[in-house]
């Protein structure tokens, strides 16, 4: 089948593999140049979001969880709000105008803040991946968690999309007995068998890192970067974080760069130290939700912003060194964040 994008783009694909995890679409096609991104969607909230989304003109949009709010072990209340969600006019615009992928996060997973222990997560699975028109050929259906990867574009500008579970497998929780009044209630869990991805999830993300692209995109439902927020974060399983940067530096994977959701603001944050080269981290949350504060955060570039606000990922493969522009944009459209990177600088 042909997907026929705005601004004179075509990917052309055949019709089992046009969104078929871990497959890479036809050589011929064109260099996916923008992406957009974000989070936290409530169902039952006005979604004013999506119109300067459709502004941006995207060619793939990336949803990083809590895409609904479904917060239930009764998978009646799930699927209902599903619909109210598919039902929301801007949504439906925006899968007129191009694919949608997703990866989930507590609330659409099923629980505020839940890990493995979710006793619902297969039916949710389900649930998940019906409303997301997931290929029956897809290996989601069958193996443990939802875990995904796409490969768009030709060779010389491949760009490849993780996105990972932070759910299924995931470790339970450290916290304190209240919550402070100025970040989340978690801490550090240095227990070396606490586990974000579990051991299956990290050998698949092995051989992915493996892959060729030239641009490799980690969306994660929950940020990477950001070092003490006290929320859900890579941050409490210090020894995974550290995994997860050296494996990238073990693969000698180039290219890559985060985005995360989860927090209810907007933020960029970058790291130099102890990885290969300069990761950065661009957090879009949320679709619908605010939150009144930033959480602590050390590798914090710049301002936050506590408004709605979607991201934004421009390529500009026609220069001799790409520049890879990541930004975020609030409900008006106005630019909050920008960071611009020369893809030479990621390797």
């Amino acid at each position: 089948m042909r997907l026929t994008f705005s601004r004179r783009q075509t990917l052309a694909v055949g019709a089992a593999t046009a969104l078929l995890p871990g497959n890479a679409f036809a050589a011929k096609e064109a260099p996916l140049s923008r992406i957009a991104f974000g989070s936290c969607c409530h169902q039952d909230k006005e979604q004013p979001i999506w119109d300067p989304v459709l502004g941006f003109d995207p060619q793939l949009f990336v949803f990083l969880g809590d895409n609904i709010y479904a917060d239930t072990e009764d998978m009646a209340i799930m699927q209902a709000k599903y619909d109210k969600f598919a039902a929301k006019p801007g949504f439906q615009k925006l899968r007129a105008h191009c694919p949608t992928i997703a990866i989930w996060d507590d609330h659409d997973y099923g629980k505020n803040d839940a890990g493995r222990e979710y006793p619902k997560k297969a039916e949710s699975k389900q649930l998940f991946l019906k409303f997301w028109q997931e290929p029956q050929a897809s290996p989601r259906w069958s193996r443990e968690g939802i875990y995904t990867s796409y490969i768009y574009g030709p060779p010389g500008k491949r760009v490849q999309v993780i996105l990972p579970d932070l759910r299924w497998f995931r470790s339970g929780l450290l916290g304190n007995t209240e919550e402070p009044h100025d970040r989340g209630p978690y801490l550090p869990n240095f227990d070396p068998k606490a586990t974000m991805l579990g051991p299956q999830q990290w050998e698949w993300l092995e051989r992915e890192l493996r892959k060729p692209a030239e641009v490799r995109i980690l969306g994660m439902s929950t940020q990477v970067l950001a070092d003490a927020p006290g929320y859900e974060a890579w941050a409490n399983m210090p020894f995974e974080r550290r995994r997860l940067f050296d494996l990238i530096d073990y693969t000698e994977a180039r290219g890559v760069v985060f985005i995360s959701g989860d927090t209810h603001y907007s933020e960029l944050s970058k790291l130099t130290d102890g990885v290969p080269y300069p990761f950065y981290d661009l957090t879009s949350s949320g679709l619908t939700q605010e939150w009144p504060f930033l959480a602590p955060n050390d590798n914090r570039v710049g301002p936050g912003f506590t408004e709605a606000n979607f991201g934004a990922i421009t390529i500009d493969w026609k220069v001799t060194d790409p520049i890879i522009t990541m930004e975020t944009r609030n409900k008006t459209g106005k630019l909050l964040i920008q960071q611009r990177i020369a893809l030479s600088t990621l390797r």
